[in-house]
């Protein structure tokens, strides 16, 4: 069985990812309608199973990793600690979630992923890229993204969305997962900026979506983007 591949989505919060993933994951399963015209639900049309999940989170250990790391209430916590919270869900999300589904041949998608950790608590909160690229070569054996789909809306569009998401939760669910959006906007400014770095760093596998487009012009271009490493990979493989 030839592995999978591994599409993670990147960017702040409010870029649309949420939304974009389950957009992606939709496409993906509407290319499963096999010649009688029968939908064979979670299947490509290579075949692959569609695997959806995210960081933190997608596994029981992670959801209460989440709910620390997200909760309003969890004040105080230390740059130094935040990080290794959220390579501690990442370790067990690869050995669960994402190892598993790769070896199986499975497309997985990915909401956040190491690059997350580096913009966040490398960039945000200024401990550096070395820190987190040590501690994914650690902690996570170096597992790469076949393909990062970078969204980068404006970084007032982003923050105004994510505040918004964020009072309409606490309103229907009595929760605050606000704690990161709480933040003052010069971190989320330094989040930006090392989400671009990371980009220009390592162009052939982040493919950047810039701008305040519409959903289905972010979409569009993300579709374009995993089609085209589809067709890649079913090449390679030949």
């Amino acid at each position: 069985m030839p592995r999978g591949l591994f599409i993670t989505l990147e960017g702040l919060d409010g870029s649309g990812k949420t939304t974009q993933i389950k957009r992606l994951a939709a496409w993906l399963n509407k290319r499963s309608i096999d010649k009688r015209g029968t939908e064979k639900r979670g299947i490509d049309k290579r075949g692959h199973k569609v695997v959806v999940t995210r960081q933190p989170g997608g596994t029981p250990t992670g959801d209460r990793i989440r709910e620390i790391l997200l909760d309003a209430r969890s004040t105080g916590l230390a740059p130094m600690a935040e990080m290794a919270l959220m390579f501690a869900d990442r370790a067990q999300a690869i050995a669960q979630v994402i190892e598993p589904a790769l070896k199986s041949g499975a497309i997985v998608l990915c909401d956040r992923f190491t690059d997350s950790t580096e913009a966040y608590q490398g960039g945000g909160r200024q401990l550096g890229s070395a820190a987190v690229l040590g501690l994914h070569r650690l902690i996570c054996g170096n597992l790469q993204p076949d393909l990062t789909l970078l969204l980068l809306p404006s970084l007032k569009t982003s923050l105004t969305r994510a505040r918004r998401r964020n009072a309409r939760t606490e309103e229907q669910t009595g929760k605050n997962e606000g704690r990161f959006e709480s933040e003052q906007d010069e971190f989320f400014r330094r989040v930006w900026e090392r989400y671009r770095e990371i980009a220009a760093r390592e162009p052939q596998r982040v493919v950047r979506i810039e701008g305040d487009l519409s959903i289905d012009e972010v979409h569009e271009q993300i579709v374009a983007a995993v089609a085209a490493r589809l067709l890649s990979a079913a090449g390679n493989a030949q």
